[in-house]
């Protein structure tokens, strides 16, 4: 493996995480605001366990992904600095609305502000998958157009594709069904059968919704960037086992078990796996282009001493934050009798 493939394979790595985390974390928002006004199921109350502690976190990854960018592949990254300022504003506004009005809402007193302050964040965090996804298809080509040598973003090609469209509903019904599903397995390990209920119902509605954004990305990807999806149907096995994990899941919300209908344990478990094999049939179609056909990543490379030595500093980095992520997984969505007879406001 080059130096350059390993590492846009660690940037790929990192942004995988920061997907999973970050729409389970910003559709347990979401979830929080729908269910604010529903106290006997307890729904937002199991969802502010959960968005509380993570959101921190979840930021953590965020903020790897640009260093990251900047570190490997510099030429990349002044392309898309260029060309996302517009997007790329917006997000880092919306991201920073939402972790200020999440602070408030935790320190603020006033029920009636913290309602206020716990809608702002539900709508922010479905706005914000929205504008993220977005990067995705930009970088497939067809909407960097080149003016005296200065490369923009043809705003009207993008608010008129369809693909694009397309992601962005995948975005936001992901981030709803991915959230559902750790909301459920969480009621269900804290016994808030009721709020389970909630989840699991939610899972199975937004779940398909999910599979059909999928399948619109697919077709929509075909009309508009011909080349990435000649390259995934190469993999088209894999995309294959992805949709079985997928059935696997729906079928896991649906068997009997010891404690309610539904193992939402192994559901959480089969998705997760379906969206790493998805997002590597669409990585791997992707290379080697950063930015189609602008940058590649040989050509966005940064130096190869300089590579080595961000390299070693990354796996040391990473390897003393890893433990203490765990350590939080356990502290935070294990250990449930702190919250026993806690109430969101």
């Amino acid at each position: 493996m080059g130096d350059s493939l390993l590492a846009i394979t660690v940037i790929w790595g990192f942004i995988f995480i920061y997907a999973v985390m970050g729409t389970m974390d910003f559709g347990a928002g979401f979830w929080s605001m729908v269910y604010i006004n529903r106290e006997k199921t307890n729904a937002t109350n199991i969802a502010n366990r959960y968005l509380s502690p993570t959101w921190e976190v979840t930021n953590v990854f965020i903020v790897a992904i640009v260093v990251g960018l900047f570190s490997f592949f510099p030429g990349a990254t002044f392309t898309l600095g260029t060309v996302l300022l517009i997007p790329g504003s917006i997000i880092l506004l919306l991201l920073a609305l939402r972790s200020g009005f999440l602070v408030f809402s935790n320190y603020t007193k006033g029920a009636r502000h913290q309602k206020a302050l716990v809608y702002i964040s539900g709508l922010s965090g479905v706005l914000i998958p929205a504008f993220l996804i977005a990067v995705l298809p930009i970088s497939q080509g067809g909407y960097i157009d080149t003016i005296d040598g200065v490369e923009k973003l043809n705003l009207l090609k993008v608010f008129t594709s369809p693909n694009v469209y397309a992601f962005i509903g995948f975005a936001v019904s992901s981030s709803l069904f991915l959230s559902s599903l750790l909301l459920a397995d969480y009621s269900k390990s804290s016994d808030e059968m009721e709020a389970y209920e909630v989840y699991r119902r939610d899972a199975l509605i937004t779940g398909p919704i999910s599979l059909v954004m999928a399948i619109l990305i697919m077709l929509t990807l075909r009309m508009e960037a011909t080349w990435l999806y000649n390259n995934m149907m190469e993999d088209k096995p894999i995309l294959f086992i992805s949709l079985f994990l997928f059935l696997v899941a729906g079928g896991a919300l649906l068997l009997p078990s010891s404690k309610g209908k539904g193992m939402p344990r192994l559901a959480v478990v089969a998705i997760v796996l379906q969206y790493f094999l998805a997002s590597y049939v669409y990585g791997k179609g992707h290379l080697p282009y950063v930015i189609y056909p602008n940058v590649t990543i040989e050509t966005g490379f940064t130096h190869p001493d300089a590579f080595r030595s961000l390299f070693i500093t990354y796996i040391v980095g990473f390897a003393i934050l890893f433990p203490g992520f765990y350590y939080f997984w356990r502290l935070f969505m294990k250990d449930n009798r702190k919250y026993i007879g806690k109430k969101p406001y």
